[in-house]
């Protein structure tokens, strides 16, 4: 039988620093072959997008699907969210599903995990730096979040084109972190002060000009994943030293990458390495703390599967769920 998890349940369960963790031994089955990671199908009927991600990891124990829906109108229409998410959990030793849980709160906490392992890996380790969040919305937040477990950060900055979207952020996140958190006037602020920036915006243009990016800046790109829509501009990727979460993800579907090489202000051999690679030490990370570092992050169902499998075994542990005859 297997177990039910509501999306309460996976908030009872379910920690950033937990979560870095268990992100970051999936990128490095990834780097060292032992994941199997296909590409998302994509299935787009008249009304949506439907989104299939499958992945295993074999030194992890973990066997999964996160089945994905957009669906524009569903608030107006059904009274649902655009995004859906639920995942399937499956036994690698029989192939049986063990768990169906909500994926929506997992999917924003391991998003925000996969920048906490960058950070860990990428941003200078001096302590006391400051944070620059673009957006304001629940991934925004699981981003800061991600910082403030990868590195010992002084104060928040945090801009967004809705006051009140910014207001909700720094009333939830200043508590939840005991952190400063203050509202940015410009994107220009943010860039003047912070020392980890992420992008967690749903722009299609680059919201702010790389050329005014502080040298030793570290930036994880987070919001942008298709070809044609990128927050980040072709300055900023040129002056960085890019690491990739997947370099085939990034080459199909990151505009934030795709459109400079089309422009012919890069080639591919400009993304130095993926993510995986720096944390089994095959390539390096920052080089120096003069350096601009930029992590790319798409979204891999490596990160779903692992925290599927966190997240079942701390509500099995905590006899939290539901089990149910199918």
């Amino acid at each position: 039988m297997p177990l039910l998890l509501t999306r309460n349940d996976v908030i009872k369960v379910l920690q950033m620093g937990d979560c870095i963790t268990a992100v970051e031994k999936a990128f490095a089955e990834l780097a060292e072959g032992t994941a199997v990671l296909p590409l998302r199908i994509n299935i787009t009927p008249p009304d949506g997008l439907s989104l299939y991600m499958p992945a295993y990891l074999k030194q992890m124990g973990a066997l999964a699907c996160k089945v994905v829906t957009v669906y524009k109108n569903n608030p107006q229409k059904y009274g649902l969210p655009t995004t859906i998410g639920k995942v399937l959990l499956q036994d690698p030793a029989t192939g049986d599903v063990i768990c169906i849980m909500d994926g929506g709160y997992l999917t924003a906490v391991r998003t925000g995990a996969a920048s906490g392992v960058a950070t860990k890996y990428l941003a200078r380790k001096d302590k006391g730096q400051v944070a620059g969040i673009f957006g304001a919305g629940v991934q925004a937040k699981m981003q800061l979040w991600a910082i403030a477990v990868a590195r010992e950060i002084s104060r928040a900055y945090v801009y967004d084109v809705s006051l009140e979207a910014v207001q909700k952020f720094i009333s939830e996140m200043k508590p939840k972190l005991g952190l400063e958190i203050t509202q940015a006037n410009s994107a220009d602020q943010i860039l003047q002060n912070a020392d980890i920036i992420c992008t967690a915006t749903s722009s299609a243009m680059p919201i702010f000009d790389g050329n005014k990016v502080r040298p030793g800046t570290h930036i994880n790109g987070i919001g942008s994943h298709t070809p044609a829509a990128r927050e980040l501009d072709t300055a900023i990727i040129k002056r960085s030293r890019l690491i990739a979460d997947s370099f085939e993800a990034c080459l199909k579907e990151a505009g934030d990458i795709m459109i400079p090489i089309q422009e012919g202000a890069i080639d591919k051999t400009h993304m130095v390495a993926e993510l995986g690679e720096l944390i089994t030490g095959k390539k390096p990370g920052r080089a120096n703390d003069k350096e601009i570092t930029l992590f790319k992050s798409n979204g891999l169902a490596i990160q779903d599967v692992a925290t599927a499998k966190l997240v079942y075994d701390k509500a099995m542990q905590a006899g939290i769920g539901a089990k149910v005859e199918i």
